[in-house]
């Protein structure tokens, strides 16, 4: 009888450390994804002005795009990932979550990541 209910209590305690951690590990991501997004868009304001002012179009500067997406991010706390496709800027945040009950069963830490993608458009214009 002892030996079940060890094995029950640790059971049980698995089970509350996936449901605690887990949903913990869940608002990091949501957490990550709005810096991811927020970052992306911090990068696609590195519009070319040379190249806008001469003809109108929206081309962005990869070198400053990257700059700008990486200071958003670090001052987010997060480390990440960016990269210039043509127009759009794609940022891979990385961090993870302190586990709170699942470190009893030698999970220490869940790494979260999150992907956010911008691209620069123009201004919105009136509807007729």
């Amino acid at each position: 009888m002892t030996a079940f209910l060890v094995a029950l209590t640790t059971t049980i305690l698995a089970l509350a450390g996936l449901v605690l951690d887990g949903g913990l590990a869940l608002s990091t991501k949501v957490q990550a994804s709005g810096a991811a997004e927020a970052a992306a868009r911090a990068g696609a304001q590195a519009i070319d002005l040379n190249a806008y002012r001469l003809d109108g179009r929206l081309e962005l500067t990869p070198v400053e795009a990257v700059s700008k997406a990486q200071a958003h991010l670090s001052a987010a706390g997060l480390t990440g990932k960016v990269t210039v496709s043509g127009n759009t800027v794609t940022v891979v945040a990385t961090t993870s979550q302190r586990t709170q009950l699942l470190g009893l069963v030698g999970i220490s830490s869940i790494t979260v990541q999150a992907t956010g993608h911008a691209s620069p458009h123009r201004g919105v214009t009136p509807s007729p």
